[in-house]
């Protein structure tokens, strides 16, 4: 009877320790990804990987976005605006 305890435990530990395994590759790899897909944009955009910049991109292109849905409204006046305001903010990121 100890034997097949003994043999279920060591079986659910080599299960517990694939899992484990398993999930810290997967994430692992999205890790690596993410950074990669960072690195590939701001490399093809001209900007440094920093924090900040990619923070100034997302803002930029936010701001670029009120614009086209201030179009979609047809409020020409605030579709400027935010348009205008957009690209100022992307120009002072890509140089």
């Amino acid at each position: 009877m100890e034997e097949f305890f003994t043999w279920v435990g060591s079986t659910l530990g080599e299960i517990i320790r694939f899992v484990v395994d398993l999930l810290t590759g997967f994430f692992a790899n999205i890790g690596n990804a993410a950074r990669g897909f960072l690195d590939g944009l701001s490399g093809a955009l001209g900007i440094p990987p920093s924090l900040i910049s990619l923070v100034i991109l997302v803002i930029g292109l936010w701001l670029l976005w009120k614009g086209v849905r201030a179009l979609m409204r047809r409020a020409i006046v605030a579709a400027l605006i935010w348009l205008l305001l957009g690209v100022v903010v992307l120009s002072w990121l890509i140089y």
